[in-house]
C-alpha cells in the first residue's frame, strides 16, 4: 500500500489550519506589512520541493510554499475583514490612513 497521497492530504489539512490563524495574529500584531516574510518562506519552501529527492517530503515543502505563498492575499483580506469588524483590530496599532 501507497500511503504517501494520505500522508500529504493530511499534512496539507493541518499546514492549512495552521496558517489561518499565523495569518489572523500576524495581521492582528504587524498589519499587512508582513507579507515579504510568507514571500520568502514561502520561495524557500518552493524552492527545496524542487531539491530534494524524497517524493513525499518534496510534496509536503510544495503545499507549505504555496500555503505560504496564499497567506499574503489572506493578510489583506484580513485586513479587510479587520475594517468590516469581522475581527478586532490591535487598539495598540498606530491607525494609518
Amino acid at each position: 500500500m501507497n500511503f504517501s497521497g494520505i500522508i500529504t492530504g493530511i499534512i496539507s489539512f493541518l499546514i492549512i489550519g495552521i496558517l489561518h490563524p499565523v495569518v489572523v495574529k500576524g495581521e492582528y500584531y504587524f498589519s499587512s506589512k508582513i507579507w515579504p516574510v510568507f514571500l520568502v518562506l514561502g520561495l524557500i519552501a518552493c524552492i527545496a520541493s524542487l531539491m530534494i529527492q524524497s517524493e513525499l517530503i518534496s510534496s509536503i515543502l510544495g503545499v507549505l510554499g504555496c500555503c505560504l505563498l496564499w497567506c499574503i492575499r489572506e493578510l489583506k483580506e484580513q485586513e479587510e475583514r479587520v475594517k468590516k469588524g469581522w475581527f478586532p483590530a490591535n487598539p495598540k496599532r498606530i491607525k494609518q490612513s
